[in-house]
């Protein structure tokens, strides 16, 4: 278990594990990417290279953690990945949209002040949630259903279209895209080896030996182990994080941004034994606040 232990504590692995798979720029991660985008949409690009990433790091108040964006033609593309329900998402997508438009307008020298209109790529926003079966194959949110009065004209929308990853589902689309398949079995076998009494790590790890055993994505899990290892770690210990701190009652104070329940929930998680960076990502605070919560005594100003 050595690699693991180094896999946890290199800041390198801050990625999760989607977006190291079909969001980075290695010739593997260019070709699965290709194959993912043909696969929705239907298209026969052969080039990888015609997919040009254009991802935006950092974007803290976002916190969109694995996002992967991308132009293609005359297409402003966004994948996010979910274990969870988040209907959130697409006034994320939206916030994270205008950040992309931004930088496609100064890369491209486009005024808005001009007399002529600016044109811009189509937005297209994919969110692959593998959280569970009760949910359709497909279905779409909608940034109108976030709108404090009911408004159906329209004439104001940002929309997510939702992939539902349970193996069970898109049977369609996992075929038309192996790699695809690969990460959602390779998920499905943790979800399955921690309902048997695993622990995180140990469903972890036996699930990528099993995607070893099985050849998944071309030998990546084998050449990848001590990363894969550590990124998956760091993703279920925040689920799991966030499990125990909606459970206990934290999420609505959390919420509305209240600085006791912030306390409160930093308390209760290091009580069940969560460390100190997850507590820091799951609550959006800085390891410096969790540690004056937790080591000192005066009240901590959040």
């Amino acid at each position: 278990m050595a690699d693991t232990v180094t896999a946890i504590g290199n800041p390198e692995y801050k990625d999760r594990l989607f977006k190291f798979i079909f969001g980075k720029e290695t010739e593997e991660s260019k070709r699965w990417r290709l194959q993912l985008y043909n696969a929705l949409n239907g298209t026969n690009f052969k080039n990888p290279d015609e997919l040009k990433i254009n991802t935006i790091e950092n974007v803290i108040y976002i916190t969109m953690h694995n996002d992967i964006s991308f132009l293609v033609d005359t297409e402003m593309n966004l994948y996010e990945e979910q274990s969870s329900y988040n209907p959130n998402m697409p006034l994320r997508g939206y916030l994270y949209f205008a950040i992309l438009y931004q930088k496609y307008l100064k890369d491209n020298k486009k005024n808005l002040i001009s007399s002529t209109r600016v044109m811009i790529p189509n937005p297209k926003f994919y969110v692959f949630y593998h959280g569970g079966p009760k949910k359709p194959e497909r279905w779409k949110m909608k940034l109108s259903d976030s709108f404090m009065n009911k408004d159906d004209s329209g004439d104001f929308q940002c929309t997510a279209t939702v992939i539902n990853l349970h193996p069970n589902h898109n049977s369609l689309l996992n075929k038309k895209c192996v790699p695809l398949y690969d990460y959602v079995r390779f998920v499905s076998k943790i979800l399955e080896y921690k309902k048997s009494g695993m622990s995180n790590e140990e469903a972890i790890e036996k699930a990528v030996d099993y995607a070893i055993a099985n050849n998944f994505l071309e030998g990546f899990f084998e050449l990848h182990k001590a990363e894969v290892m550590g990124m998956c770690l760091t993703e279920f210990d925040e689920e799991e994080a966030k499990r125990i701190w909606h459970e206990d009652g934290y999420t609505e104070g959390l919420a509305e941004g209240e600085s006791r329940k912030t306390i409160e929930a930093a308390k209760g998680l290091y009580n069940n034994g969560v460390s100190l960076e997850i507590i820091a990502k799951s609550l959006n605070i800085t390891i410096d606040q969790v540690k004056k919560i937790i080591f000192e005594t005066e009240a901590v100003e959040l």
